[in-house]
């Protein structure tokens, strides 16, 4: 479905009156389905937390207990809990059981790739 090129709020069109229809078609073609937009936008919104982010770029070294994590997040072995299991509900944590110590790594390649992606963005 193509879009309307007229402003519904102001009832105005566009002064140009031209609709590129390939570069929309391929625009469509390119964005993922709602559910995948509100998973993609749940994964951005659980890393813009500035400890969380912290807690993910701190696994890429390698895995971590939350007693490890807290110390570099200078913060509580509960409030760190806390955000793992956030990261772990959007899959970017696992958890990893040594007798009664759980250790952290993250999920896959990916989440390190984003970050990677990320850092790259900031410094180009």
């Amino acid at each position: 479905m193509l879009p309307n090129p007229s402003n519904s709020v102001t009832g105005e069109t566009c002064g140009v009156r031209v609709v590129h229809l390939d570069r929309v078609s391929r625009a469509q073609e390119d964005v993922p389905d709602e559910d995948r937009l509100e998973r993609m936008a749940g994964t951005f919104k659980v890393l813009g937390d500035p400890t969380r982010l912290r807690i993910v770029m701190a696994l890429r070294a390698g895995e971590m207990c939350v007693c490890d994590l807290a110390a570099f997040a200078g913060t509580s072995e509960s409030a760190v809990s806390h955000q793992l299991r956030r990261l772990r509900d959007m899959a970017l944590v696992r958890r990893r059981r040594d007798g009664q110590i759980l250790y952290y790594s993250l999920d896959d390649a990916h989440v390190a790739a984003l970050l990677g992606v990320a850092e790259a963005h900031l410094h180009d």
